[in-house]
């Protein structure tokens, strides 16, 4: 049996994507990376476990929330055995999402054995949530995002004075699913009645909700750069389904009856669980358009206490009520103008949410597993050779799956080719015989 060796380091398992992704995920993973005082080896769950990894015991294991955002979780067989093999290792999950599969996480924290939990739940409901449930010892509250250099940069270089702005209010937003409660009905709704309210009062709008509207990337900023106005409200929900008890029971009312609306669905299962757990927060996009000084106008409500009425942004009703009063001051220039340098000066220069100050308070809880920052020559070569082990048969074998996702000539060939030589030549390289499906026959 080959000896294990203990890494004096941190190994970060994270999930992303080979085709793009939201920048937001891989500025958070990037930030451990870079910006850690221990050292930091990233995994990509989504090309598989390195087999050279299983001989080695890093000090502090860190999960990341992208493996957690849906079910079954991107945390793989393969990895969830690593993990639990690693007994010494102090284990530090980071969540976001967590009103959904709690069930299924609370699981993977017991069998794990896992130390530390970084969560968007303030601390009156860590309790609630979490210590009933789980044998997690510490707690730490943390954001869905923080500003990095290269947002702070992109601004410098995309924006533009408030008269050569195109728009005069933007948004985007995707419609979610009944199961979050009105919260999340929130997220679509503002677009569509602030659109209808809005339809003389001769401003320019693209506040368009819906998946396919969505833009990524450059698109994203220069969208962002272009607009006076961004609507805007608390990242969350407002059902927190502890049991999996509302997503079965939606799923069953959706599967008998396509055309229910909302209002029914929250009269029959929801009404009694709204609120039942605080769960909004302030999100990057609130960060986003401080650095681009871009002037908010936000349903009403808490931003995790970073966000101020009439500070930082115009709040608006959710009854849309104060309709009338939130365009008056929004077109009003030197209102705008004072809300985005206050949002700018308070959120961006200060320094108080980036991803440097982010770090330096994750490094302190670090430092409790008993990880130092030195780390020996000999053994970072060893990780780097065992990270690095099969990288391009992995890396292959990810993008052949993403052509899954993609429409384009000749694709069903490539994905021919892959079953028919590449997927068997994986399979020799880890000296195991491919099994013959029940429509095939054996060649």
């Amino acid at each position: 049996m080959t000896p294990m060796t203990t890494v004096n380091g941190t190994l970060l398992l994270y999930h992303h994507y080979i085709r793009n992704e939201a920048p937001t995920i891989m500025e958070h993973v990037n930030a451990f990376l870079r910006l850690s005082r221990f050292k930091t080896w990233g995994i990509n769950v989504e090309l598989g476990l390195p087999p050279g990894i299983r001989e080695l015991r890093f000090r502090a294991i860190v999960m990341h929330y992208s493996m957690f955002g849906d079910y079954p979780f991107r945390l793989g067989r393969e990895f969830l055995h690593y993990v639990e093999q690693c007994r010494e290792s102090y284990k530090i999950v980071f969540f976001q999402d967590e009103y959904q599969f709690c069930p299924q996480r609370f699981d993977v924290l017991n069998r794990l054995n896992v130390d530390c939990v970084f969560t968007l739940l303030e601390p009156d409901d860590w309790n609630t949530v979490y210590r009933k449930r789980t044998s997690v010892k510490r707690f730490h509250h943390t954001l869905t995002g923080y500003v990095d250099d290269g947002l702070v940069e992109l601004a410098k270089r995309l924006g533009k004075p408030d008269d050569q702005r195109e728009i005069d209010v933007g948004y985007r937003a995707r419609r979610l699913p009944f199961r979050m409660g009105r919260g999340g009905q929130e997220k679509a709704a503002i677009a569509t009645e602030f659109e209808r309210c809005a339809s003389e009062s001769g401003l320019v709008l693209d506040v368009k909700p819906g998946a396919h509207r969505r833009l990524n990337g450059l698109d994203w900023y220069r969208f962002v750069a272009n607009c006076k106005g961004f609507l805007g409200v608390e990242a969350g929900v407002s059902v927190f389904d502890l049991d999996d008890s509302v997503r079965l029971a939606c799923e069953e009312t959706l599967r008998t009856n396509l055309a229910v609306t909302f209002e029914e669905v929250e009269e029959k299962i929801l009404a009694p669980l709204e609120e039942n757990v605080f769960y909004r927060t302030i999100s990057p996009r609130h960060f986003e358009a401080a650095a681009f000084r871009v002037c908010q106008i936000l349903f009403e409500g808490r931003y995790t206490g970073i966000l101020q009425p009439m500070v930082h942004y115009i709040p608006l009703k959710k009854d849309f009520s104060n309709f009338d009063e939130v365009i008056r001051l929004f077109k009003d220039n030197s209102v705008r103008r004072t809300l985005t340098e206050n949002a700018y000066r308070d959120l961006i220069a200060s320094g108080k949410f980036s991803y440097r100050e982010f770090i330096r308070g994750y490094d302190e809880e670090l430092s409790l597993s008993g990880i130092q920052e030195t780390i020996d020559e000999q053994t970072t070569q060893r990780v780097a050779a065992a990270l690095q082990k099969g990288r391009l048969v992995r890396e292959m074998r990810a993008f052949m799956l993403t052509l899954i996702f993609l429409r384009f000539p000749g694709r069903d060939r490539m994905i021919q080719f892959y079953k028919k030589s590449i997927k068997p030549f994986v399979w020799k390289l880890r000296g195991k015989t491919l099994p013959v499906q029940s429509n095939q026959q054996p060649s």
